[in-house]
């Protein structure tokens, strides 16, 4: 059975997200809320953590995974961004993008792209995803809430806890986030590609 925490969506409590840290240093797979809805979160470097996540949303290895970023002062040790690419993620986050880039020897290889060695980053705005960043001092391995057989993230966190409360370590309740998918920019080549266009503008990136 997973712990349930109803977290204050503008004032996160601090005790509830040292709690949500340190059941996420322990191996831990956690559901909390992004500014794009509610998604599943493990250690980057736990294994058996992202095993039950793939299983979870009945995904094989070659998804695309993002690291949930507090900032961009965490990039530079897991994606290889130049100058021109590093301003333009300063000008457009924290926000709902989700940005590709070739990955860093620091990234697990069982996170990369097996095909092309890319990784997704992500720098929410949401107070909780953020106070819970700043929390663990490092990024979270994360992906979409996306049950089998839907197209969305889960957003309503009542329900979340019918489907997952004996499949996940915890539970964090920041209400109810409607759906607002992430836009994604592709960074890996050496042209900017736009993959999907959803909440986020754009227009910066073309």
């Amino acid at each position: 059975m997973s712990q349930f925490f109803y977290v204050h969506p503008e004032n996160p409590q601090g005790r509830l997200m040292k709690q949500a840290a340190a059941i996420l240093n322990e191996g831990g797979v956690i559901v909390y809320p992004t500014d794009s809805g509610y998604a599943l979160g493990c250690h980057l470097g736990d294994k058996k953590a992202l095993d039950r996540i793939c299983q979870i949303r009945d995904i094989t290895k070659e998804h695309n995974f993002t690291l949930m970023c507090q900032d961009l002062s965490q990039l530079s040790e897991y994606t290889r961004v130049d100058n021109s690419a590093f301003r333009l993620l300063k000008n457009n986050t924290p926000g709902p993008y989700t940005f590709i880039f070739k990955g860093s020897k620091e990234v697990p290889k069982r996170l990369l792209n097996p095909k092309k060695k890319t990784i997704g980053i992500r720098v929410p705005d949401n107070n909780i995803a953020q106070a819970l960043l700043a929390e663990l001092a490092e990024p979270i391995m994360s992906t979409s809430l996306i049950m089998p057989g839907k197209e969305m993230a889960e957003y309503d966190p009542e329900e979340i806890r019918d489907l997952l409360e004996h499949q996940v370590d915890l539970i964090i309740n920041g209400g109810h986030l409607g759906e607002h998918p992430t836009t994604v920019i592709d960074f890996s080549n050496d042209d900017i590609e736009i993959i999907r266009v959803g909440e986020g503008d754009p227009s910066p990136f073309q």
